[in-house]
């Protein structure tokens, strides 16, 4: 081939590979969360380069952990990303740029093994949010002359750009989401998604004669323990009984944050009886599990009153007659 011949060829790949670049963008432009434009992102990218595999590197620490937890990712997201040191990551990206290997030995400390089997060269692209080193994005083909460190790099960093840029929008957008609807420090949903959430469930009783209950939850003694330990012992404190309740409860309940130490369950379809079953429950639960703190055991206890919709109260109805079963609770634990 011809040096003319070699240019054109060239020229021809590089429209080539500009095309579909601008066809990921134009497609992940219109996702409306961060974990649906990452699906999307790595399928058509997967597809459009015929790659053996993809996979995404989330810097950890990461700026953005309280959206991409255990309890927010589908599993799709949990099975094709993976956590890693962020010094780690970063030092296969030297003045950020992609990282391209045939000698898969180099990567076996962050690169699963499954996918490691099956590679013969690997790529890493990196992604940032803000200035913000965010993730990598692997690639592998079988062929070890796919990405090799003497390959140019341009069209892996265009993509690595227009991903940063696209995931900032979306971001941007979640973020004033998840601020309106969910609690920062415990991660829990806050009191805005917990009136909907019941008001949902009246609409479903009415409708559908099928009851539900109410738990109003608050910490004993908060205040001491604020006092005696400091403020960033209470707010370790929230997080663990918060932590605790999302695991404690049924899949199908809810927990919120009320107010200060405050908590409200919603458990779907129980009777008051299930409910005063599930209160008791809780409430054991926190007196035979103290939280680990620093190098003791801190006493954490919860009191807890239950209340069963009739379909007939309202939600502030409802709530304050949880809250006095609440108060009623208090005052029998603190004779005892």
């Amino acid at each position: 081939m011809s040096q003319l011949e070699q240019l054109i060829a060239n020229s021809k790949a590089n429209e080539d590979i500009s095309r579909k670049l601008f066809t990921i963008e134009t497609e992940i432009l219109s996702c409306q969360s961060s974990q649906e434009l990452l699906k999307k992102l790595l399928d058509l990218v997967k597809t459009s380069f015929q790659l053996t595999d993809i996979f995404l590197l989330l810097a950890d620490p990461t700026p953005i952990s309280y959206l991409l937890n255990s309890k927010t990712q589908s599993k799709w997201h949990q099975q094709n990303t993976k956590h890693i040191s962020v010094k780690k990551l970063q030092s296969f990206h030297h003045n950020n740029l992609p990282f391209l290997t045939n000698d898969t030995y180099l990567v076996s400390g962050i690169v699963p093994q499954h996918l490691r089997d099956k590679a013969g060269s690997i790529a890493l692209v990196p992604v940032t949010l803000e200035g913000q080193f965010f993730a990598s994005l692997l690639f592998t083909d079988t062929r070890a002359d796919r990405f090799t460190d003497d390959l140019g790099t341009f069209h892996l960093e265009q993509l690595g750009v227009k991903i940063s840029l696209c995931l900032s929008n979306v971001l941007i957008r979640e973020q004033l989401e998840y601020m309106a609807h969910y609690d920062r420090l415990t991660g829990i949903a806050n009191r805005r998604l917990m009136e909907k959430c019941i008001e949902e469930e009246l609409i479903r009783q009415r409708r559908y004669q099928v009851p539900f209950s109410v738990l109003f939850i608050d910490c004993n003694k908060f205040k001491i323990i604020n006092d005696t330990y400091g403020h960033d012992c209470g707010d370790k404190v929230l997080s663990y009984v918060a932590t605790q309740l999302q695991e404690l409860i049924r899949e199908n309940d809810k927990c919120f944050r009320y107010a200060g130490d405050e908590f409200v369950v919603v458990l779907a379809s129980q009777t008051y009886q299930e409910a005063k079953l599930a209160s008791k429950r809780l409430c054991e639960f926190f007196i035979n599990n103290p939280m680990p703190y620093k190098n003791e055991k801190l006493e954490i206890t919860i009191s807890c009153g239950a209340a069963a919709s009739d379909g007939v109260l309202t939600m502030d109805q409802l709530l304050k007659k949880a809250d006095e079963q609440l108060y009623l609770h208090k005052k029998v634990t603190s004779r005892s």
